[in-house]
């Protein structure tokens, strides 16, 4: 395979192989099942490992909050998970530290959510180019969220981002 030289693929063994694909049942499934591992933001701060993985975690916390308990639309699931994602990603790669905290919140007309670390050092808006492969958090947190900001606390910061919502 071009391109692929010394990289090990995987052996046929003569029959197919079935590929996993993305489905919302089975993304469901997994977000029910985060929540009852790692308890329910909502009603607690749920605190994860610092590590690349437990961005997935916070994902599906978010999207089963959101979606099926806080019942908003998926457009509004969609951008509140890919924020949650960004602020992980950013609490896993920046603070150095071995846990962070998730916590969401819902007030009328508005959603919250929070990652606490214990980290003091305040994350930066940078300015994006076009071309630019990281330093994109914040700025979609920005662009996507209508207010955000962080809260230093005594021992390190929560960074939050909160969305208009309409309550029925």
């Amino acid at each position: 395979m071009a391109g692929l030289e010394g990289i090990e693929q995987p052996r046929g063994h003569g029959r197919p192989t079935v590929t996993a694909r993305w489905s919302p049942a089975i993304e469901d499934e997994r977000a029910l099942r985060a929540l009852e591992l790692f308890g329910n933001p909502t009603e607690a701060e749920v605190s994860l490992p610092s590590r690349p993985e437990s961005a997935a975690t916070a994902r599906r916390l978010a999207q089963v909050v959101v979606l099926r308990q806080w019942r908003l639309t998926p457009r509004m699931t969609e951008d509140a998970v890919l924020l949650v994602s960004e602020l992980v990603g950013n609490a896993v790669r920046h603070t150095g530290a071995r846990v962070f905290g998730l916590r969401m919140r819902r007030r009328p007309g508005w959603i919250r959510i929070e990652i606490r670390d214990p980290s003091r050092g305040l994350p930066c808006l940078m300015p994006v180019q076009e071309m630019d492969i990281s330093g994109r958090g914040l700025f979609l947190v920005d662009k996507l969220s209508d207010r955000w900001g962080v809260d230093l606390l005594p021992r390190g910061k929560t960074t939050w981002f909160e969305m208009r919502v309409a309550d029925r």
